[in-house]
């Protein structure tokens, strides 16, 4: 297991005058028994994200010769890249131009358009001075709290589909009793469906994914403001959704309290002890933390 990696800082942000702090505390962790991380956490200066890479299921081709730990390094590095050219330019355009930047890092060695090219969700928070911008790509949820409301931004296209896809493969003629043929169809329609208007939405080498994302604008000051926020993998976002160990005001206070590691810690006690609440083929799954505090 790769050990988790943690970071704890604070920046002055925005005009002079009265220091605007952004404190950032983060974790990941690869899941129990695997080698590698496809999560990644991150921060460029006011830029903070979570990446999570998608999981290839045994047996299946990708049309490329590298993985997801590859392609999630390479995506945080060249959103560093391009938030360092344009730091005044939308979320959106930043992530497109990074996704088309890693095509090109592929330097010709592979089928991008191959249904099971690299892919990654996308969550990030950018302080802004006087406003905090996100963006939301897929299943990697981001928690608010604006002026002590607690509020969770999510893209659940992936969940939609999937449910969707469910109802397919349950009519599957054939075989439809065979779990292995059940999944492996399951995975070719799910493969299908990625980056299709009527699908769902995710970073991999179509750069106008990013502009499908769910994105907004919460304010820095005021009794309106941003207090705290957490960035999540859905292997950390687990501990509501499927777990329920707490509700998302509760996730931030254990986060403000004990920190993101402390967390992943009660998720991995969670998947040990509750594994009929596992989802997607899944005994455990990578996880990972950022969490933001606003002074």
């Amino acid at each position: 297991m790769r050990p988790s990696t943690t970071f704890d800082s604070a920046d002055r942000i925005g005009a002079p005058g009265p220091v605007s702090l952004m404190r950032v505390r983060s974790a990941s962790a690869s899941a129990p028994g695997r080698p590698v991380n496809e999560d990644l956490v991150f921060r460029f200066g006011p830029l903070v994200g979570v990446l999570d890479g998608a999981t290839v299921p045994d047996g299946f081709d990708t049309g490329c010769v590298h993985g997801p730990e590859w392609y999630v390094r390479h995506l945080a590095a060249r959103i560093g890249v391009a938030e360092a050219v344009r730091p005044a330019a939308r979320l959106t355009s930043n992530l497109a131009a990074a996704i088309l930047a890693v095509r090109a890092d592929h330097g010709g060695q592979c089928d991008l358009d191959h249904p099971g090219t690299p892919s990654s969700t996308v969550c990030l928070l950018r302080d802004c001075g006087d406003q905090v911008d996100y963006l939301v790509l897929c299943d990697s949820p981001l928690v608010l709290d604006v002026g002590g409301q607690v509020s969770v931004v999510t893209d659940n296209r992936l969940d939609a589909a999937m449910a969707e896809l469910r109802e397919t493969v349950a009519v599957v003629p054939g075989g439809a009793a065979d779990p292995v043929t059940r999944f492996r169809h399951a995975v070719s329609v799910q493969r299908e469906r990625m980056n299709r208007t009527h699908g769902y939405w995710v970073a991999a080498s179509d750069p106008d994914a990013a502009f499908h994302a769910v994105t907004g604008t919460v304010p820095r000051r005021g009794p309106g403001a941003l207090r705290r926020a957490a960035l999540l993998s859905d292997g950390a976002s687990s501990a509501v959704e499927q777990f329920a160990l707490t509700d998302w005001a509760g996730l931030l206070d254990l986060l403000s309290v004990d920190g993101p590691g402390a967390l992943i810690d009660r998720v991995r006690d969670a998947e040990r002890d509750h594994p009929d609440r596992l989802r997607r083929h899944k005994s455990t799954d990578d996880a990972s933390v950022v969490f933001c505090e606003f002074g």
